[in-house]
């Protein structure tokens, strides 16, 4: 019986070099929707601090609009801080952590250890002062190790309480700001506002609030993206935590405007 021969043409295997550089473009697009960009967050509190100069110069909105700017400039420097490795405390770490080696390795090497106990209470009481050495030891490392990231974690909790300052701040600038006094729906006898808004002008002006205390959580989140601690990382869920129901008081304000301007 003859076997039948099956050949296959072999064709070389082709890379398409051409395309890498797209596949690059598209990584690279499809990365920069999975990280806050410090920069875009800067232009943007650029931009809502110029509206709301424009809407409403010289108000006490405009200048805490103007200093929120600024923490986000300085919260794009602080990011890229805490994002880097401090190579400094780290070289310090490293040279305490053997330097704690060595003496142990000394006292090891040079320390004679003579198992004379005569009684149960001795034996105790030089296992009591072993663990205390021990714990000491670990204590020692332990400093050495975290050393770095205490340090971020300071800056970054300092800096988290300005945005914390900074959303109680919006806070008292809307808190005045009552649709009843504005739309003349509350009897005579309320007390007055410093600045007479129009009922368009009210509404802009407490979604503008909300804008400022949306800005905040973002500035806040910027600070644990490359930045893993989980004391810093509570620290921004209480102030992201702060600012949404400080928003969803201030939206409260914004439907009963929109129910008492409703054409009965």
């Amino acid at each position: 019986m003859r076997a039948l021969d099956v050949r296959f043409p072999l064709q070389p295997l082709a890379f398409d070099l051409t395309r890498a550089p797209e596949r690059r473009s598209i990584a690279a697009a499809v990365a920069m929707y999975r990280n806050l960009d410090p920069e875009k967050i800067v232009e943007t509190c650029r931009a809502s601090r110029n509206h709301i100069a424009e809407r409403f110069p010289d108000s006490g909105l405009s200048k805490v609009a103007g200093e929120l700017l600024s923490v986000s400039e300085q919260a794009a420097a602080l990011s890229a801080w805490l994002s880097r490795p401090h190579l400094p405390l780290r070289t310090f770490a490293g040279i305490g952590i053997v330097a704690v080696a060595i003496i142990v390795i000394e006292v090891v090497l040079n320390v004679k250890v003579q198992a004379t106990f005569t009684s149960i209470a001795e034996f105790l009481q030089g296992a009591d002062a072993a663990i205390n050495e021990v714990v000491f030891l670990g204590i020692a490392v332990f400093f050495f190790i975290t050393l770095e990231t205490r340090l971020k974690r300071r800056r970054a909790i300092e800096a988290i309480h300005v945005l914390r300052s900074i959303a109680h701040i919006i806070d008292m600038h809307q808190l005045t700001k009552d649709p009843e006094i504005v739309t003349g729906a509350r009897p005579a006898g309320g007390s007055e506002v410093k600045r007479a808004l129009s009922p368009a002008e009210l509404i802009r002006y407490l979604d503008y609030c909300t804008d400022l205390l949306a800005l905040i959580s973002k500035i806040a989140a910027l600070y644990v993206q490359k930045f893993n601690d989980p004391v810093t990382l509570s620290a921004v869920n209480e102030v992201e935590n702060l600012t949404n129901g400080l928003s969803r008081k201030i939206w409260q304000k914004i439907m009963i405007s929109d129910r008492i301007l409703a054409p009965q």
